[in-house]
């Protein structure tokens, strides 16, 4: 009998460690969504082109800005490092992707 008593109390504690763990699991963060959109002194110009869309990004802010191309139902731009004054064209080829916004990243 003294072995079941110890089996039933190493039952009893490793279920209890179970169960204060599986909270923390399901705790864990989701993954990260793409920034908002960029302020207004990030100008966008968009531009259709037969085989899918421009866009030049000038930064106005007066400070350096990472931001990217958000592309709906396509991938989207990489992160770019706009130092202020700074330029950038995103071109991309293809014929699902459509111009989204611009996100800060």
């Amino acid at each position: 009998m003294r072995a079941t008593g110890v089996a039933v109390v190493t039952a009893a504690v490793l279920g209890g460690a179970l169960a204060a763990t599986a909270p923390a699991a399901s705790a864990a963060p989701a993954a990260p969504a793409a920034g908002g959109t960029a302020p207004a002194c990030v100008n966008r110009y968009v531009t259709g082109t037969v085989n899918g869309f421009d866009v030049l990004l000038t930064n106005n802010c007066g400070k350096t800005m990472r931001v990217k191309v958000v592309v709906k139902y396509a991938s989207d731009s990489p992160c770019y490092t706009l130092r202020a004054g700074a330029d950038k064209l995103y071109n991309y080829e293809g014929i699902t992707g459509r111009y989204d916004r611009t996100a800060v990243c």
